[in-house]
């Protein structure tokens, strides 16, 4: 059944696929378009938030334990893509993890180019701790351009001599700006969803007068010792799987404590389809069984 499922998925992401040559404006409006598609269950509580002075909103479902929160960054390579966006995945992962979770609503690009993204991912991990929690009671999660700022972000705790959350979970990092990894052409014609072509049109609106093999950009090109536990989910079916390989390897060189879930035959940021997708519910059962040990461990 699963293979059927697969078909069944690539069909309908490349018939919604967005064009990519259209301006900022209209980029958006489809992918909000896109992604509302995605139910959210009725029992799944949104209440938006200001932490740190930045946007966000807060994603509950019963039996959420207060004092686990889970800071979610979203994907749209730093140009597109919202905190609501992400409700339907946020509140999958937060139900299977008993846990609460702030999706964050950082500054996009081009208005607002690095370090922008990473000055307001900063902002909500100070803002919870001034609200009280502890960092062990925060895990960061985040999907393509978010996961890569979950690591952008621990790399400058790090700097900070800051004391770090307890984890990050990273679903199909965008992790390398400058799309130097080798899956970017061998897994093109594969990728429902993304293309080289896609992401060139869009590194200069967030990197602007920056150099895109910075770490703070392009957390692959970094040293990332120090850094807390990661697991690093991908799809095989994308032209960023160089970039969750190439990660997990620097943190393994790095003795950072990391775990690479690569599944076949499915597309860039997969988990979302849990309700078509039976390797999706699996990557999420293995996801909030990182989190929950990982909370507990802290």
């Amino acid at each position: 059944m699963s293979k059927e499922q697969q078909l069944q998925l690539d069909t309908i992401l490349r018939s919604g696929q967005i064009n990519v040559d259209a301006d900022v404006p209209t980029l958006r409006a489809a992918f909000a378009g896109f992604t509302a598609q995605v139910p959210v269950p009725p029992d799944v509580q949104q209440e938006p938030r200001t932490i740190g002075g930045v946007d966000c909103l807060e994603v509950t479902t019963p039996g959420a334990d207060s004092d686990r929160v889970i800071v979610y960054f979203h994907s749209g390579v730093y140009v597109i893509g919202s905190a609501a966006s992400t409700v339907s995945l946020v509140s999958d992962l937060a139900r299977r993890t008993a846990a609460r979770a702030i999706t964050v609503d950082y500054r996009l690009a081009p208005e607002n180019p690095y370090p922008a993204a990473l000055d307001d991912a900063h902002a909500v991990y100070e803002g919870l701790l001034a609200d009280g929690l502890e960092p062990h009671q925060i895990a960061l999660a985040g999907e393509s351009a978010g996961g890569g700022l979950v690591v952008a972000l621990l790399l400058r705790l790090r700097e900070q001599s800051a004391t770090m959350p307890c984890c990050g979970l990273l679903l199909s990092p965008y992790a390398d700006l400058t799309l130097s990894g080798e899956s970017m052409s061998s897994k093109e014609a594969l990728d429902p969803l993304l293309s080289p072509e896609s992401l060139r049109l869009r590194v200069q609106d967030y990197v602007a007068d920056a150099d895109p093999a910075d770490p703070f950009i392009s957390p692959i090109f970094g040293d990332l010792r120090g850094l807390p536990p990661l697991l690093i989910q991908a799809g095989s079916h994308e032209v960023l799987l160089s970039d969750a390989v190439r990660l997990a390897a620097r943190a393994a060189v790095d003795d950072v404590p990391v775990t690479l879930e690569i599944t076949p035959g499915v597309p860039h940021v997969f988990q979302t389809f849990a309700a078509l997708l039976d390797e999706a519910g699996v990557a999420l059962d293995h996801a909030s069984n990182f989190l929950n040990a990982q909370f507990a461990g802290s």
